[in-house]
This record gives structure tokens, C-alpha cells and sequence, in this order.
């Protein structure tokens, strides 16, 4: 096999053909229209953002994170119009992997069907301890209360469980740890055990997985009419907290506007994009719509208009019902509510968190089969994965694979980096797709749907855009520029230098910031913060004379400059795109929506293109020990 064999495309023609053609099973029902289509849209973006993501972007953003959630739709909305695009032209139910196929050829196509399992599967283990933290909460809020061991992942309860007793080994009172270091501790000391093995692990979880998946096995009527019903209780509750709210807005709490500028703002560019997460899932069902080339392009679009409509105005509401830096929370919806004294919306605004994240659930537990059945067609994965069943016509074997891949690890990890891994291989999928409609925007042998993207020239918008933003950096944030340039070091966090101490260390800095005075690692982190906040210049000059050596207080020379990694392959990306854009004239729509998705890669952690890199090694590993060889396009290449 050449190289040449890696980039095999598939021809839009004969992935038609392959799902009309009766005789390689029953095909999936047909039944979704553009009402359904914009209710999954719904049912998917309205989840945990709107409930607890959106209070710490209004923390750091002020009322200006509007402008945040504005930008992201824009970006989202530039990726659905290619997604649209290659929905039209080719509507299966393989959503991103499809498209790449055709576009960019097997290889590519193999790497984003397995980038999305991240989106998906692994992005639904964090939904599913998301929905059992939201349903605990509503049983203690009803008097219920479960064992702390039955409500808790294994890790969190073993980690919670060793911090909580190095603290109070410490001096520190039980009392005086947070509520979810008791909580762990409590887990942990109160689980039954088998020798050195103690059994904590999250039962809600599980049971709602489960549910979930049990209601998408049984078919796509049922899966949709459930859906139905979700959204339209999350839009009542939501249009009554708009309506409830806005008498009680104070518009002084929006003055300042953006009161930590431009960067406040773009400082929660991660959590928003989380919550515009699920727009995309709507094209896995692409095989199940009456009228799928025009009824997908019009449900995406109606999906993202409305949910950033309502996270406008749910933003508007919150910062004028209470000062933006008091929505740090997990909870800001039932916050301001509390604060006001209106516990009886808080009631209501439980029982409407614990309805979105489970339809959000319903929607990525259904998105995965279908990614799974796509390549399982092609003879990427073995065939049982695409069996449909004959009764419910749904991919069953795919589905129950799907319950166990979320079930087993929800039960007992706590992923906290799955949020942002979850971000970047979706991230990843629409830099593709953006860049799978421009590769095929010249090609005339490639039939096209009824949809196609707007088209504007971005020959000589793209290179100009690019020298004004080069101009803006260097004469409004010329320090800032010449410090990422220069790579200037960087003096450490409160919470950096802290965590690096040891025993010795720590007293020796606490007697140097409090003389006099025995304190914990808790009370370091609160003196430090208090001078970074109030004095920025004393806390450089307070950390310089700190009696620790320099790598614990500042970071320099690689270390710095790792994570900066990201960004210059964005910035080189750029350069490569301006010229690709100005040779080959391509189409600006969908050219923005992979810069603006690219970027927002960029603005991740490098740890996560690290493990998002190690993720993407395993797959290849997979694809040249099965896939390449059981590819269909092989097999037919030698008879």
C-alpha cells in the first residue's frame, strides 16, 4: 500500500447510493423535520453553560460578556454554515467524519471520527456527573438525602479524602474545610469496604446513562418526542426566569460595562464555546430527517439563533439583578434568586437544570452510534457496529457500546480536564469541516445540495485583515506583544507558588508575610491573593524578596514558552491561510469559521494538545493495525 492510499476519498455518489441500497440491512426511520432538528439543537446547547458556566464568564467579563457569547455564535455560526454545506451535499449520518472523507480522504476522515468520540462519549461522562450533581442537589433541597459514598466518583472521594486529612493533620478543624473536602471525606470514611478497597461511586449517574440509553435504543420517535418535551420545559422555566428577573434588574450593576476590558471578556472564550457545544450533533441525524438537504442547514441555524438570543438575555438579567463579581458561582441562576430571597424560582430553576442536562445527554448518547455506525460502514470498525435494529431502527449494537464506554467511567472518575479535552476535538471537527468546504469549493465534479455557503471573496480581505490586526497589536497592546515575543518571564499565581511549597517552606513564607502568626496553606493562598488584587506592584515586589528559590516564584525560558506553543501554530496558521486565501480566492464565511475556531484551540491549554496528541496517537495505532487494511475502499482496490 502507497501513501497515496491514505488520502482515498469517497465519492459523494456512492455513499448515496450505499444508503439507499435496501439490501445491506434496514435503513434508519425517517422522521425528524426542521422543528425536531432545531428542538435537538436546542435540547444539546442549553445545557450546563446556561445553568452554571455562564456566572463565571459574567464574573470576569462584566455585562460585557455579551459581546463573548455574540462572538461565539458568529464562530459556531460560520462552522454550521459549512456544516450545512456538506449536510446538503451529503446527508448520512456520519456528520464530520463524512465530510472529511470526502474532502480530505481516509486517513483525515479516520482521525476526526475518533477525535469526535471526545465530544461525544467523553463529553457525556462529564454531562452525566454534571446531571447527578444537579439531582442530589434537588433531592437535598427536598429533604432526601443519599449516602455520601452513592453520590460521589471514586477518584474525587479518594483525592477529597487524602487533602482533607493532610489539612487537618495540619490544625485545621474539620469544620473549616470546604463543602466538598467534607463531602469526600465523609464518602470515603463512610463507603462500605472489601479489605483496602472502599465502594464509592456515582449511582445517579449511572442510572440516568442508563435511562438515556434505553430511550435512544428504543428508537428515533421516542428519542425525539422526549427531546420535544425537555425543551419545552427548559424554554418555559427560562422565559419565566427572563420574565421574573427583569423587574428586579438594578441597571447602576452595569456600570461599569466591561470593567476588566477586552481581555475580562475574552477571558471566558472556553466556557462559552462549551455551552454553543451540540449544534453539530443535529447532522448525525441526517439519516433520519423527511427532508434532510433542506430541512439541516434551516435547523442549525434556528437552533444557534435562538439559544444565543436567550443567553443574552439571560446575561443582561443576571448582571442587573446583582454586581457581576458576585457570580463566581456553580449555581448563578439560583444565586441571584437566593440573594434576592425568591427561593421559590430557585426550586423551580433546579428542576429545570436537572431537565437540560438530561437532554443533553439524550442528544450526544444518540450523536455517537451514529458516528460509530458511519465508520463501521466503511470498514473502519467491525461490522456489527453498524447492524440497525429491525423493530426500533435504531443502530443498536453501537448504542448499548456507547452506554458502557460513559456508564463505566462516570461510576468513578472525575475528569476535570474532560471539559477542555471535550472542547478541543470538537474544536478540531470544525476547523475540518471549515476547511473540507473551501478544498471542495473549486471542484465541479462534486455534486452539490440545494444549500450552499454565501460566497465573498476573501483574495485580498484575508491579507489586509491580517496586516490591520498585526498594526493593532503593535500600537494598542505594544507591551503585551513584545512580552509574548520576547517570551519576558512571568511572576507565578498565588495558587502556583502555594501548591509548590513544602512543609518547611510553607512556614518559612507565612512567617515572612505574617510574622507572628501559624498559618495553613488555605490562609497563603488568601494573603497572596489579596495582595496581587489590591496592589499588583507590591505583590512583584513582595514575591522577589519571598524566601523560596526563583523557579518556585517566576517562570521563564521553556517552561514559559510551552504554553505559548499553541498560539504560534495558530499565528503560522494564519500567515499559511492569507496566502492559501489570496491564491486560490476562497470563500470568506467559511475561512472565519476556522480562524475563529482555531483560535479558540489556541486560547487551550498546551496540556491539552498534549493529551488531545496522545488521543489522536492511539487512534492511529488503531487505524493501521485494523482499519487501513479492512477499509472498504481497500478491499474493493484488490478484489
Amino acid at each position: 500500500m502507497g501513501l497515496n492510499n491514505l488520502f482515498r476519498k469517497k465519492r459523494v455518489e456512492d455513499i448515496l447510493q450505499r444508503v439507499n441500497d435496501e439490501s445491506h440491512g434496514p435503513s434508519l426511520g425517517r422522521h425528524l423535520t426542521v422543528k425536531d432538528l432545531a428542538a435537538f439543537g436546542i435540547a444539546a446547547i442549553i445545557g450546563a453553560g446556561i445553568f452554571s458556566t455562564i456566572g463565571k464568564a459574567s464574573a470576569d467579563g462584566g455585562p460585557a460578556v455579551i459581546f463573548l457569547f455574540l462572538f461565539t455564535a458568529l464562530a459556531c455560526g460560520f462552522a454550521a454554515f459549512a456544516y450545512a454545506e456538506f449536510a446538503s451535499m451529503v446527508p448520512v449520518s456520519g456528520s464530520a467524519y463524512t465530510y472529511s472523507y470526502v474532502a480530505f480522504g481516509e486517513l483525515i476522515a479516520w482521525i476526526i471520527g475518533w477525535a469526535l468520540i471526545m465530544e461525544y462519549a467523553i463529553g457525556n461522562i462529564t454531562v452525566a456527573i454534571s446531571w447527578s450533581d444537579y439531582f442530589i442537589g434537588l433531592l437535598e433541597s427536598g429533604g432526601l438525602h443519599l449516602p455520601q459514598w452513592i453520590q460521589m466518583d471514586y477518584l474525587s472521594a479518594s483525592n477529597g479524602f487524602a487533602d482533607a486529612t493532610a489539612l487537618m493533620k495540619g490544625g485545621k478543624a474539620f469544620a473549616d474545610l470546604d463543602a466538598g473536602m467534607q463531602a469526600a471525606y465523609t464518602a470515603w470514611t463512610t463507603a462500605p469496604t472489601l479489605g483496602p478497597i472502599h465502594f464509592v461511586a456515582d449511582l445517579p449517574a449511572l442510572f440516568i446513562i442508563i435511562l438515556i440509553t434505553a430511550l435512544v435504543y428504543r428508537g428515533m420517535k421516542e428519542s425525539r418526542n422526549a427531546s420535544n418535551l425537555m425543551v419545552v420545559v427548559k424554554l418555559c422555566i427560562i422565559l419565566l426566569v427572563i420574565a421574573v428577573g427583569i423587574f428586579y434588574v438594578d441597571t447602576s450593576n452595569w456600570d461599569p460595562f466591561a470593567p476588566n476590558g477586552a481581555a475580562g471578556v475574552l477571558k471566558g472564550v472556553s466556557a462559552v464555546f462549551f455551552a454553543y457545544i451540540g449544534f453539530d450533533a443535529i447532522s448525525t441525524t441526517a439519516e433520519e430527517c423527511k427532508n434532510p438537504q433542506r430541512d439541516l442547514p434551516k435547523g442549525m441555524m434556528w437552533a444557534i439563533i435562538i439559544c444565543t438570543t436567550l443567553y443574552i438575555a439571560i446575561a443582561l438579567v443576571l448582571t442587573g439583578m446583582v454586581k457581576y463579581n458576585q457570580l463566581n458561582v456553580g449555581d448563578p441562576l439560583a444565586f441571584v434568586f437566593d440573594t434576592l430571597d425568591l427561593k421559590w424560582m430557585s426550586g423551580i430553576i433546579a428542576v429545570s437544570a436537572v431537565v437540560a442536562m438530561a437532554s443533553v445527554l439524550l442528544v450526544f448518547q444518540m450523536g455517537q452510534p451514529r458516528i460509530w455506525m458511519s465508520m463501521s460502514r466503511d470498514g473502519l470498525l467491525p461490522k456489527r457496529y453498524s447492524k440497525v435494529h429491525p423493530k426500533f431502527k435504531t443502530p443498536s449494537y453501537a448504542t448499548i457500546v456507547t452506554g458502557f464506554v460513559v456508564a463505566v467511567p462516570a461510576l468513578f472518575l472525575n475528569l476535570t480536564i474532560v471539559t477542555d479535552l471535550c472542547s478541543i476535538g470538537t474544536l478540531f471537527a470544525f476547523v475540518l469541516v471549515c476547511a473540507g468546504v473551501l478544498v471542495l469549493q473549486n471542484r465541479p465534479d462534486v455534486p452539490r445540495g440545494k444549500f450552499r455557503t454565501p460566497y465573498v471573496n476573501a483574495k485580498y480581505i484575508m491579507p489586509l485583515g491580517l496586516v490591520a490586526g498585526l498594526v493593532i497589536l503593535f500600537t494598542q497592546f505594544k507591551e503585551s506583544t513584545m512580552a509574548f515575543l520576547t517570551n519576558e518571564t512571568r511572576v507565578k499565581s498565588p495558587e502556583e507558588i502555594v501548591t509548590s511549597l513544602h512543609d518547611e517552606q510553607i512556614a518559612d513564607v507565612h512567617a515572612y508575610l505574617v510574622p507572628n502568626d501559624r498559618g495553613s496553606l488555605d490562609d497563603l493562598t488568601r494573603i497572596l491573593l489579596h495582595k496581587q488584587e489590591n496592589a499588583p506592584g507590591n505583590y512583584n515586589s513582595l514575591i522577589e524578596n519571598m524566601p523560596i528559590p526563583d523557579a518556585q516564584k517566576y517562570e521563564s525560558g521553556f517552561e514559559l514558552f510551552k504554553h505559548k506553543i499553541p498560539m504560534w501554530i495558530f499565528l503560522f496558521t494564519l500567515v499559511g491561510l492569507a496566502v492559501w486565501a489570496y491564491r486560490k480566492n476562497l470563500s470568506l464565511i467559511p475561512l472565519l469559521g476556522l480562524i475563529c475556531c482555531l483560535y479558540m484551540m489556541a486560547e487551550l491549554s498546551v496540556w491539552n494538545w498534549i493529551y488531545f496528541t496522545i488521543w489522536l496517537l492511539i487512534g492511529l495505532a488503531i487505524y493501521f493495525g485494523y482499519s487501513r487494511r479492512n477499509s472498504k475502499l481497500n478491499v474493493e482496490a484488490n478484489g
